[in-house]
């Protein structure tokens, strides 16, 4: 039988942890406890949600309704395997897209992942309201405890085993990870020629724009697409970096094999 879930524990304090615990105080919710390992980052989180918090996970409140797990991912297996003790009946989620739920390997306590899949900053909150979130669980009446809750906080929430999930994460990495390094390079030429990135913003805005209405493979424009080698070994010429050349030559070439492979269908 599903069951109500009052007292919240979040363990972590980064940018994920960070947006989640204001996006639970915007929805009425109250957090009690938040952990990190790190008293600086702990106290801040903590200061934002008006809550207690600590620096040991033996510290860490029992029998809390649901524990969200929001720590790096080369300690999660670690982290939840101590967090998983102090549970009770609770819940215990982890949030990470790209580490599947057997993470938590055998273990009586109800658990799942929940995770919202965008890009989080501590300087900038998000709305959470407008965030897919993708959940999966140990069983039935736990999914379905999880999903009302995260109904609460997003308008867009599906269920999704950890199989799709990791292929969610690659296309994330793909979309946003990727596309934010290539505008750090962006920003670095710009810089060397005393230019501001702002003034890439209008290119940038148009190109999410363009996406929005018709498929990425058709909003392609650029020297690449058009087959322009003139143009393309001219701007390989300014790039005095070799890795961000490298880049350059990648994608170039990415670019035009896709587009043939679209053709010759």
């Amino acid at each position: 039988m599903q069951g109500s879930i009052e007292r919240i524990v979040i363990v972590g304090a980064g940018n994920l942890a960070t947006n989640l615990g204001e996006a639970l105080k915007q929805s009425g919710r109250r957090v009690e406890q938040v952990f990190s390992r790190t008293e600086e980052s702990a106290s801040a989180l903590a200061s934002r949600l008006g809550c207690d918090y600590v620096t040991s996970l033996a510290q860490i409140v029992l029998d809390a309704d649901l524990y969200f797990v929001s720590v790096k991912d080369n300690v999660l297996g670690e982290v939840l395997g101590e967090v998983v003790k102090r549970a009770g009946n609770g819940i215990v989620v982890h949030t990470a897209g790209s580490i599947p739920m057997n993470v938590f390997g055998e273990t009586e306590v109800r658990h799942g992942v929940f995770y919202p899949m965008q890009t989080f900053s501590k300087q900038k909150i998000v709305d959470f309201s407008k965030i897919p979130i993708f959940i999966e669980a140990s069983d039935e009446d736990t999914y379905c405890t999880l999903e009302a809750f995260a109904n609460e906080l997003s308008d867009n929430v599906y269920r999704l085993d950890s199989d799709h999930r990791r292929y969610l994460h690659l296309a994330a990495v793909f979309a946003c990870n990727f596309v934010n390094h290539c505008f750090t390079l962006a920003d670095d030429v710009l810089r060397e020629q005393g230019l501001p990135f702002n003034v890439m913003m209008p290119l940038i805005k148009e190109t999410i724009g363009k996406v929005e209405v018709i498929p990425p493979c058709d909003a392609q424009t650029g020297p690449a697409v058009r087959g322009d080698k003139n143009v393309m070994d001219a701007q390989k010429a300014l790039v005095d970096n070799e890795m961000a050349r490298r880049v350059y030559e990648t994608m170039s070439e990415s670019i035009i094999n896709y587009k043939e492979k679209v053709n010759s269908k």
